[in-house]
C-alpha cells in the first residue's frame, strides 16, 4: 500500500540557480506491506519518489521506489520528512539512505 506523505514544487530560484527554466513537483509516499503481514504483526515500510518535470512541450516523470527499509513506521515518516525539506529527488534518494545508514538515525 501506497500513503501520500507530502509533496512540494521546487523553489524557482534553486531551480533557476540549477540553470533550470521549467517547474519541477517533488512528492513522497510512504509504503508498507501491512496487509502481507498481519498475521506477524511486523510490517515492513519503504518510500517512494516522483519527481514531475514540466517541461515546455513535455511532461516527464522520474520515479524510485525503496521497499522493506524499516519497520519502523516512524523513522520512514522521519526520513520522508527530511527528504521533503531537503528537496530529495528520485536520483540522489539511495545515496542518501546509504549515508544515512552509517549513521545512527
Amino acid at each position: 500500500m501506497r500513503t501520500f506523505f507530502g509533496g512540494k514544487f521546487i523553489e524557482k530560484e534553486k531551480l533557476l540557480e540549477a540553470g533550470i527554466q521549467y517547474p519541477i513537483k517533488l512528492e513522497y509516499y510512504k509504503k508498507s506491506d501491512e496487509e502481507n503481514n498481519l498475521r506477524q504483526n511486523k510490517p515492513k515500510y519503504g518510500i517512494s519518489i516522483v519527481k514531475t518535470s514540466y517541461m515546455q512541450n513535455d511532461i516527464e516523470i522520474e520515479t524510485k521506489e525503496i521497499e522493506f527499509l524499516s519497520n519502523d513506521e516512524v523513522q520512514i515518516e522521519k526520513i520522508l520528512k527530511m527528504f521533503k525539506e531537503n528537496d530529495v529527488t528520485p536520483v540522489s534518494a539511495e545515496y542518501i539512505l546509504t549515508d544515512l545508514s552509517k549513521q545512527e538515525f
